[in-house]
């Protein structure tokens, strides 16, 4: 029973360090993003400033928003 508890144990650790070998490679390659998805998160942020604008615009004469 130890024998096969020793075993076990090797096992896993190699298994382990193979791991920990493999992980300092990259593992997937970082891809750019889509033209599509620029143009988005442009118009997510042109709505947040307009947004932004607009509430200020409301508070005329009014403290104004930080």
């Amino acid at each position: 029973m130890t024998n096969q508890l020793e075993n076990l144990v090797e096992s896993i650790k190699s298994k382990v360090r193979a791991l920990k070998k493999n992980s300092k490679k990259k593992p997937y390659i970082k891809m750019d993003k889509s033209s599509s998805v620029k143009v988005e998160i442009r118009s997510k942020k042109a709505r947040k400033l307009i947004d932004k604008t607009l509430k200020a615009a409301d508070r005329l004469g009014k403290r104004p928003i930080p």
